[in-house]
């Protein structure tokens, strides 16, 4: 079996190209041919176009495949009649509104199942629900020394964005909304905080919300594309927002009492009790902050509205112990205070890590039972074997 792998820099390609190639197809080793690929939304690129065809036609794989969707890869794909199977992990991802979804062609996997019923619900079959993974094989050679579990140990860890960044759309926004609009938006933002399981920001946006917005930072949708200004605004700039927002006042609020180690994008946060150690390598450093770590906080971006976020499996695949916000899919696989804990409000999150901070062992029980839940269930090489058979390669 050969593989078209379209190499754009994503976290899990290495371990899914690992579990690839160990992956065999009626007795035979997987190959793969790895074509190097850029994209920054684009959905038409002729000259790309053109190459990925010649490549695939030189080639002869069996099917191509990406981690997030690319509408110029199905395109290429319907062409030239290869299967594109392409495991979504980020979402928002507007690129899934191309018309080309329906391409028959696609065997689009999603982690976040809302998104899944969202457009299933809407007739189209190219679409399937798959959780992410964790790469059980790597993160068990993970190796701890003295040395390293002083220089990464953590009562509390949080590893991601803040999105406060200065070029993001909510700032560009903000200066140029009128008065009535900003408060508006600011008290939409601060009722959802209050709400954890389901978002309602897009079912808010009337058209006379919409149309200040669009006044202060005008966005318009794809002409190729089925995605609304609704869902743009919503998910790319209001949802942001409001988990900017709620990680920085939950992390500054927990500085009051305990040490939190940041690793985030922007190095000039600051907060007392808050330690910013930058960005963290996901293969180099990641594993061993999460697995020296007493807690690991999971706090979801809000327009992942079900799905399990990369970052839950890193944490669980490493034996490390985590507490999260609610997500309904969490549940579907993991129980609440025997795999892992969520926190249904700040002062709960407080209780929670209290209480676990004083009972290292009760801690140790639940990161134990997790990992062994991934190790059985949760894998790459489980998930690589479960696309490849919904796909109807077997």
């Amino acid at each position: 079996m050969k593989v078209f792998f379209i190499n754009i820099n994503s976290f899990g390609n290495a371990d899914f190209t690992d579990a690839l190639s160990r992956y065999k197809h009626s007795g035979k080793q997987t190959e793969i041919y790895y074509y190097p690929f850029e994209n920054h939304g684009e959905r038409n690129d002729p000259e790309r176009e053109e190459d990925m065809y010649n490549e695939i036609k030189k080639e002869s794989p069996d099917f191509a495949f990406s981690f997030n969707y690319y509408p110029i890869v199905s395109k290429v794909c319907q062409k030239i009649g290869l299967k594109y199977i392409s495991w979504v992990y980020d979402n928002p991802h507007i690129a899934l509104y191309s018309y080309t979804l329906i391409n028959s062609c696609n065997e689009v996997f999603l982690f976040d199942s809302k998104m899944y019923e969202d457009f299933a619900s809407q007739g189209i079959k190219t679409v399937h629900y798959m959780p992410l993974a964790a790469s059980v094989r790597r993160l068990d050679s993970i190796k701890l020394s003295q040395e390293i579990k002083n220089k990464y140990h953590s009562e509390v860890c949080f590893i991601g964005s803040l999105y406060t960044e200065d070029h993001n759309f909510y700032e560009r926004m903000v200066p140029e909304l009128d008065s009535y609009t900003k408060g508006y938006l600011e008290g939409l933002m601060r009722s959802q905080m209050q709400i954890q399981g389901y978002n309602f920001i897009q079912k808010s946006i009337d058209k006379k919300l919409l149309a200040s917005m669009y006044k202060a930072l005008p966005i318009e949708p794809n002409a190729d594309g089925a995605e609304t200004q609704e869902y743009i605004y919503a998910d790319y700039v209001i949802n942001r927002r409001i988990t900017g927002i709620e990680r920085l006042e939950l992390l500054k609020k927990i500085g009051e009492r305990w040490t939190v180690d940041l690793y985030t994008k922007d190095e000039t946060v600051e907060a007392p009790g808050v330690r910013n150690h930058g960005i963290a390598q996901y293969y180099e450093t990641m594993p061993y902050i999460f697995k020296c770590a007493d807690i690991n906080l999971n706090i979801t971006l809000r327009s992942i509205q079900k799905g399990i976020p990369l970052r839950c499996f890193d944490i669980m695949g490493v034996k490390g112990f985590l507490i999260s916000n609610y997500q309904e899919d969490l549940l579907r696989y993991f129980e609440p205070d025997k795999d892992f804990v969520f926190y249904e409000s700040p002062n709960d999150l407080m209780e929670k890590i209290e209480f676990y901070l004083a009972n290292p062992e009760k801690r140790q029980e639940i990161a134990d039972r997790a990992y062994e839940k991934i190790k059985k269930d949760h894998t790459f090489d489980i998930r690589v074997r479960q696309i490849l058979e919904l796909s109807g390669i077997t």
